[in-house]
């Protein structure tokens, strides 16, 4: 049997032979049709990838970097549907950049922190565990880095927030590849953007982009389709055309959505939106009411909304709004699981409602309808008042303009942004950011689902729909107590303690 590091040597002669041939490396490295692998039954690229694939290779050898001079950037942009395999793409290309240019150091990020963990970081870590190479790297929950080299020779997982802008500062490889990978590109902040073009100056320097193109601003959008495109090699990427994505979805998206419309032309052909942003809620104006300060008048009700599970990975969420004030009380949360005893969660909110503090006493409670009638019903039962269920599908107060009181609820909430507070909260922030728009066959504005969401890969926005619920009805301004009124309440501790 040859030494280790003979065949090792062997290996890295043979990998040395696709430094230009991207995706010669993917159908060499992985063990495509091999018996007991999961890729036993799987061909390979399908063609989308492989167009990608032969496209990135014809780059690197127009560019034909010697090691020492640097050379103009390969800028490699998708605007796509969904489920086309771009994070697996994008696992594919790190493995070969990783395996074929040593010292190369590359940063991977996506438009959240969940988007980021959950697929895009995932998917690199899957594919290179697959691959012939992985004996040589070490592979961590935020980066990869090769054995032989840890600090010069890697990739880091960045989270994409302005603040964070900074981590993808410096990054430089003069006699290798600075490289740069952007998932779901659309809502990435442009400052983002320009820290990272400032890694691109030395070397053999390489960007890719990608993602459903939810906005016609920002610079993904002048990359694919505006000013920029003649300095990137796009294409757009129509989810029929996957063998990966579910056709009998698809027709049902287009009967329901319609051809022209802007849901169509973004999730399912790839292109740019008609209107000005596919994304409900845009980034900047969640992230200016994270950095708010709460405000609130001293007669603002407490309003409490519930958006209750129906078990499994969605949650049971409470969040408060009082006034301009979404911030300084803290939801209460409960797993699906934990919540499908029904008694308990009345239980729990019936303990809120009670809360004898005069600051935490809860003006209104709006439940949503789907899960949480029965709750509605023994709350009102066990004597309470201030409590109602919200049907999200039902006809709302402005029926002109607005499909039901999801649409309207949540097109309220968003007009409220623009002078409301908010916490800086991951799960929050993902939330109000990840339901669509668009406008029906009656115009009028509707909301994508939350099926509809979960099919595309995007989480239940349980706290986006419960801080949602606060704005169903008008409540009226709290009178003053009369001395000595308080709320019956039995019981050690309090919930908000």
């Amino acid at each position: 049997m040859k030494a280790a590091t003979q065949v090792d040597l062997e290996l890295a002669d043979e990998i040395g032979k696709f430094y230009a041939d991207p995706l010669g490396f993917v159908r060499f490295a992985y063990p495509w049709g091999e018996p007991n692998t999961e890729l036993a039954n799987e061909p390979g690229p399908d063609p989308f990838q492989e167009q990608f694939l032969i496209d990135v290779g014809k780059e690197v050898r127009a560019h034909a970097f010697d090691g020492a001079s640097p050379v103009m950037p390969v800028r490699m942009a998708a605007s796509s549907g969904h489920g086309t395999g771009k994070s697996v793409l994008g696992a594919w290309i790190a493995d070969w950049i990783l395996s074929t240019r040593p010292n190369s150091i590359g940063t991977v990020t996506a438009n959240t922190r969940q988007q980021l963990q959950s697929r895009t970081w995932a998917a690199i870590q899957h594919w290179t565990r697959l691959c012939i190479t992985a004996h040589w790297f070490v592979i961590g929950a935020k980066g990869v880095h090769a054995k032989a080299a840890p600090e010069s020779w890697k990739i880091s997982a960045q989270t994409c927030k302005p603040e964070n802008a900074q981590a993808f500062a410096g990054q430089h490889a003069r006699t290798s590849t600075s490289w740069y990978m952007f998932d779901e590109a659309s809502n990435i902040p442009d400052g983002v953007w320009e820290v990272a073009f400032g890694g691109l100056t030395d070397g053999e320097p390489m960007f890719f982009a990608w993602g459903q193109p939810t906005r016609k601003t920002g610079t993904f959008y002048q990359i694919c389709f505006g000013k920029q495109r003649d300095r990137w090699d796009h294409r757009s990427i129509d989810s029929r055309t996957s063998r990966f994505t579910n056709k009998q979805f698809i027709a049902e998206q287009i009967e329901d959505w319609g051809e022209d419309s802007d849901y169509v032309r973004v999730r399912i052909k790839g292109l740019a939106p008609s209107s000005d942003d596919l994304q409900f809620i845009p980034d900047d104006l969640i992230r200016a009411a994270q950095k708010r300060d709460a405000q609130s008048l001293p007669d603002d009700p407490l309003i409490a909304g519930v958006d209750v599970s129906g078990g499994g990975a969605a949650w049971n969420v409470v969040r408060f709004r009082k006034g301009l004030d979404a911030k300084s009380i803290p939801p209460v949360r409960i797993s699906g699981e934990q919540g499908r005893d029904r008694n308990a969660l009345v239980g729990k909110l019936a303990e809120i409602l009670r809360d004898p503090r005069p600051e935490r006493q809860v003006a209104m409670m709006f439940v949503d309808a789907s899960y949480g009638a029965v709750l509605v019903e023994r709350l009102k039962v066990l004597g309470f008042k201030n409590v109602a269920e919200i049907n999200f599908g039902a006809r709302c107060p402005d029926p002109r303009h607005y499909a039901n009181m999801r649409a309207y609820m949540w097109d309220r909430m968003k007009a409220w942004l623009e002078k409301g507070a908010i916490p800086d909260e991951e799960r929050l922030e993902t939330d109000l950011g990840g339901p669509s728009a668009d406008t029906n066959r009656q115009g009028l504005i509707v909301l994508e689902s939350k099926e509809s969401m979960a099919k595309r890969g995007v989480a239940s926005p349980d706290d986006g729909d419960a801080l949602a619920l606060t704005f169903a009805q008008p409540v009226a301004p709290v009178r003053k107590r009369t001395p000595g009124e308080t709320h019956h309440y039995h019981g050690e501790g309090s919930w908000m303690a």
